[in-house]
Order: structure tokens, then sequence, then C-alpha cells
């Protein structure tokens, strides 16, 4: 089943997409309403869920209140995170080595424990969105195709096998960066929260729609030329021991949007580095989620 927001007579609403993912049912005429997606995913109770999953498996002529879809203006699935996003860096290992070389005083060296950081999200950017380049502040605009996961319920001291119980469902985030101010500051969240730096979509994929943990190839193109190609299980820290770890002193509230890192091909992994510009074209994409693309402006 795939979640959406979206907008109609300037209300943002949320709505699961039909089989063909042509049109749009609305939540709020088949469940109860829902304000926004944080509030669905916060208070959506298991007969509500099992009824969305069951009208989300028929066709639009047997759902009374199907919206076509371009009719409608999709926006991010979690427009405005109710928390920073966090991050995971250098978690894929032919990233991490690509990292290193652009430049190993910022990059390099061993790890035995996940890189974490937070990304600022003041509004999430939406498929078909522009991606802002803040030419007055970057030199180095960089993107980063990532599986992000969605914390379903509160989780606390979460063992890792119950991990998967946890999850709400996937999306797909680009998770653009400023190289320069990423490097210059010796941390990385000024360079990753800039406004217009958190492209995300364009649905949620509940989680039982995928096995767990989920095998997905996660792909980039930059004016269509294939950047990115990877799959999710090669993720270093996989996604139960991320959760696992991270629960075990804080709290992780549902909604928490967890961004597992993105694998090689990134603009600065190059030599000399393919960094964007303004009137780029980036599409980011996991098998199963779909894809967001984005002009860099």
């Amino acid at each position: 089943m795939k979640f959406v927001t979206y907008t109609m007579d300037r209300k943002e609403q949320t709505g699961i997409l039909s089989p063909d993912e042509m049109w749009i049912y609305p939540t709020a005429s088949l469940i109860r309403p829902y304000p926004d997606m944080n509030t669905l995913i916060r208070h959506i109770s298991p007969e509500e869920f099992s009824l969305l999953f069951s009208v989300s498996r028929r066709p639009p002529e047997q759902v009374s209140c199907a919206l076509p879809r371009e009719k409608v203006r999709l926006l991010a699935p979690i427009p405005r995170p109710a928390q920073d996003i966090i991050c995971l860096g250098i978690n894929y290992m032919a990233h991490a080595e690509e990292a290193a070389r652009y430049r190993s005083d910022a990059f390099g060296g061993e790890r035995s424990y996940p890189i974490y950081f937070s990304k600022r999200v003041n509004r999430a950017v939406a498929d078909g969105e522009p991606i802002l380049s803040h030419q007055d502040l970057v030199d180095s605009l960089d993107y980063e195709a990532e599986l992000a996961v969605i914390i379903g319920k509160d989780a606390y001291h979460v063992p890792e096998k119950d991990a998967a119980s946890y999850i709400f469902g996937y999306t797909v985030i680009n998770d653009v960066s400023a190289r320069n101010v990423q490097t210059r500051h010796k941390q990385w969240y000024f360079g990753k929260s800039l406004d217009g730096f958190t492209p995300m979509g364009p649905c949620i994929l509940s989680a039982d729609s995928v096995p767990f943990p989920p095998v997905l190839k996660i792909q980039s193109r930059v004016n269509k030329e294939l950047r990115q190609d990877s799959r999710t299980d090669l993720l270093i820290f996989d996604i139960a021991y991320v959760i696992h770890e991270l629960s075990q002193g804080m709290t992780l509230r549902a909604g928490t949007i967890i961004s597992m890192g993105t694998p090689a091909g990134v603009g600065m992994g190059f030599d000399p580095p393919r960094f964007l510009k303004p009137g780029d074209v980036v599409e980011c994409r996991v098998e199963g989620i779909g894809s967001i693309t984005n002009p860099v402006q």
C-alpha cells in the first residue's frame, strides 16, 4: 500500500494510491479524518489500516471517492517532519571509499560504529519541485539517493529481532549536500540542512508491502545519466541494527524518519568531481517505492 499527501482546493490531505497508481483514494473518506500524515502515522488503528489495505487493492470504479491523480498536486509524503531527520553517513562500503578519495580528512578512517547526523527540514521538497542551489553559499552541490525508514510507533529499547514491527513504511530521500559547507565546518548539519535540500517521495510504501529487510534497487540519475546503482542489502549497518542502537537511550517517536545512507556514485566520487549546477535534473529511485525528479534552480 502506498500513502501520499496531496493538495486539493488548497487543502492538504492524505490518501492511498490505486493499484495502477493513477487514482488517489482520500483516507478521510474511508477512515477517521487525520489532518496530516504525521497524525495519521501516530494514531491510525490496526482496524483502520486493514480497511485501507483492503480498499487499496480495489480498482477505482469500485471506490466512490476516487480522485484522478492528475487533478491533484502531490506533496512530499511528510511535508513537515515533526523532528529533524536522522541520517546515516558513509553506510555503503563503496561510498565510503569514494568519499575518502575526495577528502580523506573529512571522510576517511575506519569506523566501528555508525555515523549519525541530523538534517533540518523546514519543508520537504515534492517530486517535480526545485532543489535550491544557494549559489551565494554553495560551490559544490551534490545529490545522494537514499532509502528512508519511517517509524510507526514509539520505539524504546527495541531488540533487533523486533525492529521490523516498529516500521510504518519506506520512502525515497535525496540527501542534497553542500560539500564545501559540510567539510568546512567539520560536521554535517549545516551543509545538509539548507532550504530545499530534502526532496522526498513520491509516497510512503507500507512496511508490509515488502519482506524485511527490504532488498531493493536504489539508483540516481543526473540529466538521465545513471550515476548511482546499488541495492539496499549492501548497507554496512542495517535497518534492524540502527533502530535497535538508536532506541537504547533515545525514544524514536512515531513518524521519526531515518535516512539510511547513500551508495557510491555521488558527484564528489568522480575525478574530477561532478557537482550539480542550475538547470540539472536529478532523479532518485528506489525499487517498489518510485522516483522523485527535481530540477536544480
